[in-house]
């Protein structure tokens, strides 16, 4: 796939420079299944590597993947998806696990699980964690710009505060990292509208690497992320590049964001690879 040249992309210097700094410090989003150790040779050395957890896999599948990852030099993020945690006796577990491993950065989501344990979304977990002796400096936590599935918009919202709270309150840093979404108006809105009501969380912007289109429409419809795949329907310079394109182009998202990236306090990218590395690596490295 031919990138473009980035310096011949309308948008100010300072923008510009914002952006670019983003991409070269980006977070790699990999999937502890079958061909993840392909996709972990085409990291670069020392990359920050988020892990994700999910219902199939289990916790400890999450955990086996950060171990490995910490040891060939990368820095892992683990994933802890609170629905999956069984009780305190299992958080206090999991606080261990950090401590030993020199884990000093979680990520925590609700998860899709559909039976929980003893918490039932990332908000009752986080509050029962920052308790215990976790030895964690920072933890992400996830935003919704492009809705949820079975939460509504007032929900999400109050979620993502009462986390800024627990955090604050505990004196551990945290950000909030956006679900992924292809429609760069949607995020602004969002950016905009939880500023402007008190969010201080540094932001890291989800969005999809440089994926196989057929993958990428299947796994968003899978993370419920419908209403950015409707807008890629709509609009027809979307659909007309993802038909004459085999793979989507994160600048479609980025470039247009470009200005509200500084104004509103984006300081990360979150890559949702779905294992397909070597591509957004390379997307990564053009010459800019």
């Amino acid at each position: 796939m031919m990138f473009k040249k980035r310096d011949t992309l309308p948008e100010s210097p300072e923008a510009r420079a914002h952006r670019l700094a983003l991409i070269d410090d980006l977070t790699f989003e990999v999937v502890p299944m079958k061909g993840v150790d392909d996709a972990i040779e085409a990291l670069p050395a020392g990359a920050d590597v988020s892990v994700t957890c999910s219902p199939v896999k289990g916790i400890a599948e999450t955990q086996r993947l950060a171990e490995s990852l910490a040891g060939r030099g990368f820095v892992p993020i683990p994933h802890i998806s609170a629905r999956m945690v069984t009780d305190r006796a299992h958080a206090v577990e999991l606080a261990g696990w950090f401590r030993a491993n020199g884990f000093d950065k979680i990520f925590v989501v609700g998860g899709d699980a559909e039976s929980c344990g003893s918490y039932l979304g990332a908000v009752e977990f986080l509050a029962e964690l920052l308790e215990l002796d976790h030895g964690l400096t920072t933890i992400g936590v996830t935003a919704y710009p492009d809705s949820h599935s079975f939460l509504s918009t007032r929900q999400l919202h109050e979620a993502l505060h009462a986390k800024q709270d627990l955090l604050a309150a505990a004196g551990v840093a945290g950000y909030c990292s956006t679900q992924m979404c292809f429609d760069p108006t949607t995020v602004g809105k969002w950016l905009r509208a939880e500023r402007e009501h008190g969010l201080t969380l540094p932001v890291h912007l989800g969005m999809a690497g440089v994926v196989d289109k057929a993958k990428l429409m299947t796994m968003g419809a899978r993370l419920g992320v419908g209403a950015s795949l409707r807008y890629l329907k709509k609009n027809k310079a979307a659909v007309a590049k993802m038909l004459t394109s085999v793979s989507y182009d994160p600048d479609d998202l980025l470039v247009p964001l470009s200005a509200d990236l500084v104004d509103f306090g984006v300081d990360g990218l979150h890559v949702f690879t779905f294992n397909q590395v070597a591509s957004t690596e390379a997307w990564r490295t053009a010459t800019h």
